[in-house]
């Protein structure tokens, strides 16, 4: 049997069973199938590859759990975000105050010298890392702030709510990349697994930038739905 033909046996299995179900271990595998056991962890390589089983250490090979949904919502001036599906929870990985530099004081509209709220956080839903978020404030906008108030609740209900600042509206990009080591660990994939890029910058109703934002999200696991509205211009 050749690996092409044990990658399809092995998505017969995947199809016949649950999100987030245990897979039986490679030597079951192997001899069920009667083919070498490097050639069913090859197979098994290209499909968590491909994002449809994950690796555990020391727990063995599952399928992928669910996939989260972000739904995005068309209204007249541009697209509405309700919260994802899940239940999120972020945790502080770094939390510091810096130089904004040249590259973020132009993202930001501050001077290069004016100081940065800089917090990286990952990103928990379901109980299961989702994300890396590293985001960027103006120092001057949020005297005070700490490090637990980005781990729980929402961060633009908090601007609001303690500082007066109304987050209107932000242009966001999204772009294929892949992994690096730091983001492999934390995310908990393999080194260089499909990952989405998203770019936001923020502004308020007086078109000040109050906020920009690197995230990486797991290609694997993190969908996004928009409705869109046709009409007779639609190509």
């Amino acid at each position: 049997m050749r690996r092409a033909e044990v990658r399809d046996r092995l998505r017969e299995l995947i199809d016949a069973r649950e999100p987030g179900d245990a897979m039986p271990s490679e030597r079951t595998l192997s001899e069920d199938f009667g083919v070498s056991r490097p050639t069913v962890r090859a197979a098994i390589d290209e499909l968590t590859r491909d994002g449809l089983l994950i690796r555990q250490h020391g727990r063995g090979t599952f399928t992928n759990p669910r996939k989260i949904s972000q739904q995005l919502a068309e209204t007249s001036g541009g697209f509405a975000v309700p919260p994802a599906e899940g239940d999120w929870v972020s945790q502080v990985l770094e939390c510091r105050i810096e130089p904004a530099g040249a590259r973020i004081g132009q993202r930001l509209q501050v001077s290069p010298a004016d100081g940065v709220l800089y917090v990286s956080r990952l990103r928990i839903v379901d109980g299961a890392p989702m994300a890396i978020e590293r985001i960027r404030i103006p120092a001057a906008a949020v005297p005070g702030i700490t490090p637990a108030e980005f781990e729980s609740g929402s961060l633009y209900r908090r601007l609001r709510e303690r500082y007066g600042i109304e987050a209107t509206d932000a242009v966001q990009t999204t772009e294929p990349t892949v992994t690096d080591a730091t983001e492999a660990h934390l995310l908990g994939v393999p080194l260089h697994s499909p990952a989405l890029l998203f770019e936001r910058t923020t502004r308020d109703g007086a078109g000040r930038v109050l906020e920009y934002t690197r995230s990486i999200y797991r290609g694997d696991r993190y969908r996004i739905t928009t409705h869109l509205k046709l009409g007779p211009q639609s190509g």
